[in-house]
């Protein structure tokens, strides 16, 4: 591996599409702050700001994490989605630092350097939810702004729905509001056919072996023909297959999709009552954009900011904007 990427045992994570649900599940937990050099190197002129590497618990889950930014800054939590990890956000990082913000950039269990906990049902979003309150106890924050992309935007409306004291301000990037989500699975056949992978994940070790094949050539070519030319480095791939090859992680990534099925939420108020912008690219080549503009109908104050000639991989094809549009939103 370049020594751009240094770390123990893995790198980074990935990316992919999602879909969901929703519940809440507290946890113990304890954060150790380490400094980067005993944990996580991160030298790569993709993220110039200063970092470090964290550890979160939640129960028997460990949680690894990117911090940056001044210790007394309000808190930012940012998540990832499928197939990434916290490399998914490296663009954003640095902008939000420097506007005075303290940075915490997870990598979600099942992914690179976090727990990969055995079974399904491990993954419910109840889980998933509770890992992100975890975060909040432990750093001893009342209330935290929370921004997420793909599966990490369905966590985010999840705690925005069940913990909506727990969040300040909310951001979603390329995922529509769950219960929108569910409405066009169940009555648009265009959107339930660019969904058929999430039907696919349901079945036992022929998706982990399909993603796995060849250096993980399907997962690498899924990233970059959905996105825009360049947008994926092969320097970033190279990360990417390090973060996908843990022992573990393609199970544990994917057993989020198998848990939607198995370990269904229901919402007593489905409103979200947390300030919320939702960014979105036009060029999604998994979800329809129409679900975007849905979405507003489920909070009580929402706004929406579209790119046309963005894909699903917004934040990576358009850094800057998404950049500013969150320390725009966050620091009001």
């Amino acid at each position: 591996m370049p020594s751009k990427w240094v770390c123990p045992q893995v790198f980074f994570g990935a990316r992919f599409p999602a879909v969901w649900i929703t519940c809440f599940l507290s946890g113990f937990a304890c954060c150790v702050v380490i400094p980067r050099s005993l944990h996580l190197r991160v030298d790569s002129p993709l993220v110039s700001v200063s970092t470090e590497s964290a550890t979160f618990q939640n129960g028997s889950v460990k949680l690894h994490a990117v911090i940056a930014g001044p210790s007394d800054g309000p808190v930012v939590v940012l998540l990832h989605g499928f197939p990434e990890f916290w490399y998914g956000w490296h663009e954003q990082i640095e902008p939000l630092a420097a506007a005075g913000f303290r940075v915490v950039v997870p990598d979600q269990r099942g992914y690179n350097l976090s727990s990969k906990p055995p079974g399904v049902a491990s993954y419910a979003l109840t889980e998933l939810v509770s890992d992100v309150i975890a975060i909040a106890d432990q750093l001893g924050q009342q209330r935290i702004f929370l921004a997420g992309h793909d599966w990490g935007a369905a966590v985010a409306w999840g705690t925005a729905i069940l913990h909506p004291r727990r969040i300040a301000k909310l951001v979603v990037i390329n995922v529509p509001h769950p219960s929108v989500m569910l409405k066009f699975l169940n009555t648009r056949t265009q959107q339930l056919l660019r969904s058929w992978y999430i039907f696919f994940f349901q079945l036992p070790w022929l998706p982990e072996a399909f993603l796995s094949a060849f250096n993980y050539r399907v997962a690498a070519r899924s990233l970059v023909r959905s996105s825009r030319p360049g947008t994926f480095s092969s320097e970033d791939l190279i990360g990417y297959r390090a973060a996908w090859s843990q022992p573990g992680a393609l199970t544990g990534m994917i057993n989020w999709y198998r848990a939607l099925f198995r370990h269904r939420t229901k919402f007593t108020d489905r409103t979200v009552h947390v300030p919320t912008r939702i960014l979105w690219g036009e060029r999604d080549a998994f979800l329809l954009s129409e679900m975007a503009k849905e979405s507003l109908r489920y909070c009580d104050g929402a706004e929406l900011f579209t790119f046309a000639d963005a894909s699903h991989w917004l934040q990576h094809e358009e850094p800057a904007r998404v950049s500013e549009l969150l320390v725009d939103f966050f620091r009001r």
